[in-house]
């Protein structure tokens, strides 16, 4: 902010404390107020609430008149202050635009409009506007029984920030350097005698370890239609699954660069995710579990060398894309001895309403491979520290196509998705096994927050946290349960048949850290006998973004 402008504020507030009697309210939401951005210029239009002499929330998104005993509209007046959150109010609206006519600084006595000094009010030229519920509703909100609305997400304090020290500008490039950790602490609760029998004693794989740990950038290369790399390293093999064997090296995660070739139609080239699956497409620190559902750790890869042509149509209520990989640079091997995969992924949203507060989305994958070497698919039963329950061992196949149904449904805060997947094996040594498996996931955000739907990508983006703690919030409390299985027993091959039962806890202190804990039961059926066991898990996850 101009350094004249912060100047005067400071005389302005303590010329103005005996302006008037002074008022302390409970709750106070003052709307429209506009905040100057003078390195940006790009002025925003911003609602408060004072709750008894502190500053409890400051946001664009509208605030129901519920939030405050006494409602004050600004009328697009430029505010002025310290705006930090459970700190008391000391702020003042102006007539004016400073930047425009620093007059306005000068003669508070004439463009000052209201004041607040350490949350009373000492000056209000505003009146009181009561606005009823009825008639703070739009007519699409009135008329659809779906409608809903999320709670008003709080302006970061750093607002006034607009470069961060892990951004990277230039006329050429663009850089933003990222990094993410998550920590774990699991425990075996129980087990049976044909649990140990199936996979031994679970008790040492008690303890903690550094679930993921990456690093690496996001940016753009300034062409006049900027193209985005994406280039990221690793440790551990976070995605488990039957092309990721190694835990320890450190590994190139991911080396992707996207080409725009219209508005609704981009080239991604180099080591990415394979375009299948909701599930396997969002990252795994944002989903409402702690790790993704067996089958899709069994079946379907984390990530692979290709192409992939990806679109929307329709108005964006669909999108496709398909792509060609082949591993050889991650095996070692020439193009010609290593597989190929051809993959494609096609969404609908067949039902939005007005708001899009409520949707139902669909969506289908397929996946053929040419299996050039030998297969497997194993999985463990949805925990890190966890010997693999379902397990083929490789075996000799001509090819294999995988088939993959999604269906969600969103309803604000509530979120029900679910996926089947279907594998059917070219191996005739082997009866042409068909491996099947499905997960059902539901999670509600009991703090009121809607995960985004991504239209480009047919997606549900992380939660976004209203409050978030570094803003006198609680952040965003979620719950979600899950119910999996996959069954690996077909044909000549006994890979195993598991079902897991997920309860889940998710604190999502701010969009950059969250605790969560999970509980799962586990029942396998092997060999001939049914097993169970029971573990916790709980995790520490902190991003740099």
């Amino acid at each position: 902010m101009n350094p004249k402008i912060v100047s005067v504020i400071m005389i302005m507030l303590l010329a103005t404390a005996a302006l008037a009697e002074t008022n302390l309210f409970d709750r106070l939401l003052i709307r429209n107020a506009v905040l100057i951005d003078d390195d940006e210029k790009q002025d925003r239009v911003i609602h408060l609430v004072v709750s008894k002499g502190e500053l409890s929330l400051v946001t664009t998104d509208a605030v129901p008149e519920e939030s405050g005993d006494h409602i004050i509209d600004a009328r697009n007046g430029v505010i002025l202050g310290r705006l930090d959150l459970g700190e008391p109010a000391s702020l003042m609206i102006l007539d004016q635009d400073p930047r425009k006519n620093f007059d306005a600084l000068l003669d508070t006595q004439s463009h000052a409009v209201f004041v607040m000094k350490r949350g009373a009010v000492v000056r209000n030229r505003l009146g009181e506007e009561l606005i009823t519920a009825a008639d703070s509703k739009t007519p699409e909100e009135q008329s659809q029984w779906f409608a809903y609305s999320v709670p008003p997400f709080a302006l970061p304090v750093s607002y006034q920030k607009t470069q961060k020290w892990n951004r990277f500008k230039s006329k050429y490039i663009n850089a933003n350097f990222l990094a993410a950790l998550a920590l774990d602490r699991g425990k075996w609760l129980g087990q049976d005698a044909a649990s140990e029998a199936q996979v031994g004693d679970l008790s040492p794989y008690d303890g903690g370890e550094i679930r993921a740990l990456r690093f690496g950038a996001v940016g753009t290369l300034n062409f006049e239609n900027p193209w985005i790399y994406t280039f990221f390293i690793a440790t551990h093999a976070f995605d488990q699954g039957y092309d990721s064997k190694e835990d320890d090296a450190f590994d190139i995660f991911d080396a992707r660069l996207d080409i725009p070739l219209s508005e609704d139609l981009s080239l991604s080239l180099g080591k990415q995710k394979e375009p299948i699956s909701m599930e396997r497409l969002t990252s795994l620190l944002y989903l409402p579990m702690q790790e993704r559902s067996a089958v899709s750790d069994s079946m379907m890869p984390s990530r692979n060398v290709g192409a992939v042509l990806s679109g929307t149509a329709f108005e964006r209520r669909s999108t496709w894309a398909g792509g060609v990989f082949n591993p050889w640079l991650m095996q070692g091997n020439s193009i010609g001895e290593s597989a190929t995969q051809l993959i494609g992924r096609g969404t609908c949203l067949p039902l939005v309403n007005a708001n899009e507060s409520s949707l139902v989305h669909l969506g289908i994958g397929g996946r053929y491979t040419t299996a050039k070497q030998p297969i497997s698919y194993n999985s463990t039963p949805e925990y890190r520290q966890s010997p693999l329950f379902v397990n083929t061992d490789p075996f000799l196949a001509e090819s294999g196509m995988l088939y993959d149904l999604e269906a969600a449904w969103r309803w604000g805060p509530f979120l029900l998705n679910g996926e089947y997947v279907l594998n059917q094996i070219d191996s005739p040594a082997e009866g042409d096994p068909r491996f099947t498996g499905f997960h059902v996931t539901a999670s509600y955000i009991l703090t009121g927050e809607m995960r985004p739907y991504i239209r480009k990508s047919g997606l549900f983006a992380p939660v976004p946290v209203a409050k978030p703690v570094t803003q006198g919030g609680w952040g965003a409390w979620e719950v979600s349960t899950r119910f999996s299985t996959v069954d690996l027993n077909e044909g000549a091959i006994e890979g195993g048949d598991m079902d897991v039962y997920s309860l889940g806890l998710n604190w999502w202190l701010s969009s950059v850290a969250s605790f969560s804990v999970n509980y799962r039961h586990v029942v396998l059926d092997q060999s001939g006998d049914t097993g169970r066991s029971d573990g916790l898990m709980t995790r520490l996850t902190l991003v740099l973004e």
